[in-house]
């Protein structure tokens, strides 16, 4: 995904991994980093802002700033990254890693469960699997998949095997429903309350 392309679909948080710094000449050169480090410039002009954005100088091969701050990267002191939570003065891919804030979700909206796929599991039957966006999905909820129109009830909610009352905005759930067949429903469909306003395939519309 280019990084106009993740602007759009939402990706407001970017880490910046600046890999084979043992590979260039000279190895682990500051001046190349600093070279490397301009494309902040083009990230500002895509609507990105660089005071949020952790640009950290790696070797996957060689392990520097894998996982500690590397001898072979004196010069790199780190990195401060300013979040509506504050500040943090970072060194390392996994503390550019812990620096990503959680999504904010929300449960004031129409029920939006984005659909991955769809199974047939023995012994339980159809078993379609996405993740909540907006709202709840709880058991016994009657839920409609746009744009097919295919209207079911659903009978239980599970994450990681665990039977949930309810699946939150952000839970990667799936949920058992009876009366479908695994070619009823298809990955990228959404699944909205039949109750609460469901959305309706229109002829047209305009951006």
């Amino acid at each position: 995904m280019s990084m106009p392309s993740g602007l759009h679909s939402g990706v407001k948080q970017l880490i910046i991994g600046v890999n084979k710094m043992n590979s260039i000449e000279p190895p682990y050169s500051q001046k190349k980093y600093r070279e490397i480090k301009e494309v902040s410039t083009y990230i500002k002009k895509i609507g990105y802002n660089p005071d949020t954005m952790a640009l950290v100088p790696i070797s996957g091969w060689d392990g520097d700033n894998m996982l500690e701050l590397s001898a072979n990267l004196p010069w790199f002191k780190g990195w401060k990254v300013t979040h509506k939570d504050g500040n943090t003065n970072e060194t390392t891919l996994p503390e550019a890693l812990d620096c990503i804030l959680s999504p904010n979700h929300t449960t004031d909206k129409h029920l939006c469960l984005s659909l991955q796929d769809v199974y047939k599991i023995g012994g339980i039957g159809t078993v379609p699997v996405g993740q909540v966006e907006t709202d709840v999905l709880k058991p016994g909820m009657v839920v409609t998949f746009a744009p097919v129109n295919v209207t079911i009830e659903v009978k239980s909610v599970e994450m990681h095997h665990e039977t949930l009352s309810e699946a939150l905005p952000g839970d990667n759930v799936g949920f058992n429903v009876k009366n479908m067949s695994v070619k009823d429903a298809f990955h990228g469909n959404v699944a909205v309350d039949t109750k609460n306003d469901p959305p309706m395939e229109a002829a047209g519309f305009t951006a």
